[in-house]
């Protein structure tokens, strides 16, 4: 029915990039998420700065980004609900 055949681009749509380090948290000791495995800033700043530049010449225009590293609040409206997570790393489930 044409639900999700529709990019960003396709529908002009804005793009708001937040870094987000507990993605790569593990809490298989206990309860207390462990970072150990997350990227230091040398490496992880400028992936993150070359994800939003390509997604600004992907969509030919700005992207809104957060303050990397930063504590911030992010408030948005889904227009949804769909949640995907991509994972480029194949894995038998």
């Amino acid at each position: 029915n044409g639900v999700m055949n529709l990019s960003i681009k396709d529908i002009q749509g804005e793009m708001l990039i937040v870094s987000q380090f507990t993605l790569q948290a593990k809490t298989a000791k206990g309860n207390r998420p462990s970072y150990i495995k997350a990227a230091k800033p040398d490496i992880s700043v400028p992936l993150y700065e070359a994800f939003c530049k390509s997604m600004e010449t992907h969509l030919e225009k700005e992207v809104k980004t957060g303050v990397f590293g930063a504590d911030m609040q992010v408030a948005l409206i889904n227009d949804g609900p769909v949640t995907i997570w991509m994972d480029s790393k194949e894995k038998d489930y």
